[in-house]
């Protein structure tokens, strides 16, 4: 029976697939091929879903929280247009001090840059910090900015409330982020820890 420093090794997702597992029989469909195949190549079939299965887990997952986060703010007015000037104005207005995180002057450039070029948490980070720096009645005229800009080209009514789930996606997305982030470095002696402990409980 496998111990939970055993299990911890896993790390959660599958690695040692088979044919009965449904990434294995994914790529036999799509690619055609056994999973043994090529018998005298040094990656074969299984090899490839040994390295899709992993990078799933952690990698592709961060990645794919950035790129919501770069979607979400690029659903807002953009910087540099008459309109997005008017926008940012307002958020900055509304949001105070804890708007100077998100603004373009100060979250454009760079951190933009490194973000579209692998796994950045600089944009997570400052997203959490702005969120966390805004008191009830600041958050709620944030929202109402946000949501009448995407009222715009949104079916549904009540720019408020748009705005609303913005910032909760906008939140959620940026805590993966950084809990992705941390995953990379920490979470394999994290995770044996875990089943470790709670295999014994």
């Amino acid at each position: 029976m496998p111990t939970g420093t055993d299990l911890g090794e896993l790390v959660i997702i599958r690695r040692f697939l088979d044919v009965d597992s449904e990434l294995a029989r994914h790529l036999v469909q799509q690619l055609n091929t056994p999973l043994d195949w090529p018998e005298d190549g040094g990656l074969n079939t299984e090899h490839v879903a040994h390295i899709a299965s992993a990078a799933a887990c952690d990698v592709s997952y961060n990645q794919a929280a950035n790129g919501h986060l770069a979607d979400l703010f690029a659903a807002l007015p953009l910087p540099g247009a008459p309109e997005g000037d008017e926008f940012w104005g307002a958020l900055k207005d509304a949001g105070g001090n804890a708007a100077l995180y998100i603004v373009p002057g100060n979250m454009g450039g760079p951190f933009f840059d490194r973000l579209a070029g692998g796994n950045e948490g600089g944009i997570a980070s400052r997203v959490l910090c702005f969120l966390a720096g805004l008191n009830d009645q600041q958050r709620d005229a944030v929202a109402k900015v946000i949501g009448n800009a995407l009222a715009h080209d949104a079916p549904v009514a009540g720019g408020h409330y748009l705005g609303q789930l913005w910032l909760r996606d906008a939140e959620t997305t940026a805590w993966h982020v950084l809990l992705a982030s941390r995953r990379l470095h920490q979470a394999e002696d994290d995770r044996k820890r875990f089943f470790e402990a709670w295999g014994n409980a």
